[in-house]
């Protein structure tokens, strides 16, 4: 109120030396103890110097838009900006959760359909888009698992089967349901091995997790005989979706045998990924678990569609607020919809296909414990030549210098120096010769002057760090960085 009186005087009276009358500071109804005495001290800056001072802050961090993102299991893709463009718009940045359900019908629809086709995807019955992540999502899965097992009176099944080569989140999840995870050895190409798998099978095993093609980026080639096994033990098949970007549109796990599944669209389908969310973990489900489901499901009828908040009587409940993420699902439903039901193979072919095409251009420099063609994804194990004294973590961090993220280290952790890359399908083939170039230029390094490779980083805002101080005594505070 005092700023535009102030402009309206300005403006009619248009004297130079108009002195501007000093305000009147009112005091509100608040405790003595929170009111202030003096001004806040704030900077005061021009628009300019806060938008250069953001945009610097902006180039001190690393992500998709900078730089190549080799994110081993994690399919670091480009989020397009139509994605962005769909999820603000107003009918749907304006919608509230308890408007009456008749004025929410576009974005249901939106739910329902991009429901629809994640079961095409996957081949399961049906979807619940209630999970806030993929760790969410796969405790939902494994919460459906057990009650399904406890509603036939089968208490006793608590043993989650999980391969030695799985991700951490899969035993995590399984301990926070109630269960208990039991380890199976892989095969030196990081496949279920069988024989391990049946002498771990009897009445207390409530299920399998498996991510296929596992973490070594190989396809299961006995995942009819693994789905046959456990199913003929009384157990279900969990899928593990941290790795369907190379089977979208060629293979679907329903049709190998899985009864649940949690899918990472932050992954697979364009929507962002990390900083701490939002994220989504929709959890899909064959017939006989639709039962099992979380509430509130979403239901299409003549009319329109409603939000049944009771469920079924088996419903394990309500495991988020209202009906998950929507900013989320907007984005993953313009995604499908830009890429079409025509075009998805090609998702899973060019990534499959980057894959190899590095793994073949650098196996002569660096130890590739598993030959023969790979999915998506696919590991190292350090440098060939081992007398360099050149270590997986120096080789990730030289490559900051190049302004390329590191791919995943250390894991799996079937392998000592382990390298897992993975190039999504959208990178173009430029970025990745550029890739390969600098792998082998640092493998040179290694060789020629490798004091050089393990000081690295050396073209970053921080040099190296102590990983283990950095992780057990985080500086968070500003403060706490100029005491430094």
């Amino acid at each position: 109120m005092y700023y535009d009186k102030l402009i309206f005087e300005i403006s009619t009276e248009g004297r130079k030396g108009y002195t501007l009358p000093t305000p009147e500071i009112k005091r509100y109804d608040l405790p003595e103890t929170l009111l202030r005495d003096d001004c806040p001290g704030l900077p005061e800056v021009s628009e300019l110097d806060v938008v250069r001072h953001y945009t610097n802050v902006s180039f001190k961090n690393f992500g998709i838009e900078k730089g190549f993102y080799p994110l081993g299991s994690c399919t670091m893709k480009y989020n397009p900006k139509i994605n962005q463009d769909m999820s603000n718009l107003p009918g749907f940045t304006s919608i509230h959760p308890y408007q009456p359900i008749e004025t929410m019908q576009g974005l249901l629809h939106v739910y329902y359909e991009t429901q629809r086709m994640l079961s095409e995807i996957s081949g399961l019955d049906t979807f619940t888009l209630n999970s806030y992540a993929g760790a969410h999502g796969e405790l939902v899965g494994l919460m459906i698992m057990k009650a399904y097992h406890e509603s036939r009176g089968d208490f006793k099944r608590k043993k989650v089967i999980v391969p030695d080569s799985a991700h951490g989140t899969n035993p995590a999840s399984a301990t926070v349901a109630g269960l208990e995870s039991v380890e199976v050895k892989s095969n030196k190409d990081g496949t279920v091995n069988v024989n391990d798998l049946k002498a771990v099978l009897d009445d207390e095993v409530a299920g399998i997790m498996l991510t296929n093609p596992n973490t070594a980026g190989i396809f299961e080639k006995d995942i009819l005989t693994i789905a046959k096994l456990v199913h003929d033990a009384g157990g279900l098949l969990y899928y593990d979706g941290a790795n369907l970007n190379p089977l979208l549109g060629i293979a679907r796990p329903g049709d190998m045998g899985f009864d649940i599944m949690h899918i990472n669209l932050h992954k697979t389908f364009s929507t962002p990924h990390g900083g701490g969310g939002p994220g989504s973990g929709p959890v899909g489900v064959n017939k006989k678990l639709v039962k099992f489901l979380p509430k509130p499901v979403i239901e299409k009828h003549e009319e329109g569609y409603t939000i049944d908040y009771d469920g079924d009587a088996l419903t394990i409940g309500q495991i988020s607020h209202f009906y998950g993420n929507a900013g989320v699902y907007l984005k993953a439903y313009t995604y499908l919809l830009t890429i079409g039901k025509e075009n998805l193979p090609n998702v899973a072919r060019y990534s499959t296909l980057n894959a190899n095409y590095i793994k073949e251009s650098l196996k002569d420099v660096y130890h590739l414990p598993i030959e023969g063609v790979c999915k998506h994804e696919f590991v190292f194990d350090g440098l060939k030549d081992k007398s360099t004294g050149v270590k997986t973590l120096d080789i990730a961090k030289r490559l900051l210098d190049f302004d390329m993220h590191p791919p995943t280290v250390y894991f799996p952790l079937t392998f000592k120096e382990a390298i897992m890359i993975e190039p999504p399908e959208n990178e173009s083939k430029q970025t990745i010769d550029r890739f390969i170039d600098v792998m082998r230029s640092i493998a040179k390094e290694a060789i020629e002057n490798p004091e050089k490779v393990k000081g690295a980083p050396y073209n970053t805002v921080v040099k190296r760090l102590d990983e283990a101080l950095a992780a057990r005594n985080p500086i968070v505070k500003y403060k706490d960085l100029l005491e430094q």
